[in-house]
């Protein structure tokens, strides 16, 4: 049974192409420069901007995973993911593949993110949450019509040993590594939910492999514990014998210094997963598969320690 990951090389699909072993032996990793991660990966060159590349690489799958993440631009995110989302709905219809879409949150906004749960209101309060608003419509769309079956498998931020596109890791590890202060946005005292990558990649693992998942949206799992940003400095600064004092970049200072820093100025319209509690409920997912999340303090001792 081929299983398929599209954009197989960041730290979500490593995590996938790890847990997929469990399910079967007959991988293949999809992107523009695939490196195996198991020893019997099939690896396969493609530009998915290319929509006849996307058919050839969801050919004879039947499970596709997306887990691509284009870099964090307003502009690149309105330009990209929409025909993305529209190729590889086609491509499965087409290839009678199941979809599995590895989502983020964006697409729920404003007060709704003090607890996210898989009935929270799509309510983006940002252009990139417009965007994931469209593109979430686009596969909920397909599945209601009848077109494929395919699950939206969502997470918070994430964080793990690979650290690309990992806030929690940029902000916090790397300056406590280079001894100096961590840093946050607007505001420490407030619940800031980080899932764990591993748990991220055997969850979307276990979705696509039980038939009885498809067709719903689903919250990965992540530790049920409402950590604020202080308190993962602490966890952070006492795993590396390190200060827990905290560099706050408040509102306004995302604004000024974005206008020189170009990931600041893509994080001011976020703002407001950071100056508020931030809440992701994955109880859902824990309940139906009895999962147990790793803690987030075995989490960062896990890290740290791979990091070393």
């Amino acid at each position: 049974m081929k299983q398929t990951i599209l954009g197989a090389g960041g730290a979500i699909g490593v995590e996938l192409a790890k847990a997929l072993t469990a399910y079967t032996s007959d991988i293949r990793l999809v992107g523009r420069n695939p490196k195996k991660v198991n020893a019997t990966d099939e690896l396969l060159i493609a530009d998915l901007s290319i929509r006849e590349e996307v058919f050839k690489a969801v050919e004879g799958s039947e499970i596709v995973y997306l887990t691509l993440g284009y870099d964090y631009n307003t502009k690149l995110w309105q330009q990209m993911w929409p025909p993305l989302i529209k190729n590889v709905v086609d491509a499965c219809e087409k290839h009678q593949a199941k979809l599995v879409f590895f989502d983020n949150v964006y697409a729920i906004g404003g007060d709704n993110v003090k607890h996210i749960t898989e009935n929270s209101p799509i309510s983006p309060s940002s252009k990139k949450g417009e965007v994931r608003a469209q593109v979430d419509k686009i596969i909920l769309d397909s599945i209601e019509k009848g077109k494929i079956k395919a699950i939206i498998a969502r997470s918070a931020d994430f964080f793990g040993s690979v650290k690309d596109k990992s806030l929690l890791m940029n902000m916090v590890y790397d300056n406590l590594a280079k001894g100096k202060k961590a840093q946050w946005f607007c505001k420490t005292n407030v619940i800031h939910s980080t899932s764990y990558a591993p748990d991220l990649g055997k969850g979307t693992a276990m979705l696509g492999n039980t038939e009885a998942a498809y067709n719903q949206i689903w919250n990965l799992p992540t530790d049920p514990q409402k950590i604020t940003g202080q308190e993962w400095i602490n966890l952070f600064a006492a795993e590396m014998q390190g200060s827990n004092k905290a560099q706050v970049l408040p509102g306004w200072g995302i604004k000024a210094i974005g206008l020189f820093v170009p990931i600041l100025k893509e994080m001011y319209e976020m703002r407001y997963q950071y100056d508020r509690d931030y809440y992701f409920d994955s109880s859902k997912f824990n309940t139906y598969f009895n999962y147990t999340p790793t803690t987030n303090a075995d989490a960062v001792k896990q890290v740290v320690a791979e990091l070393k």
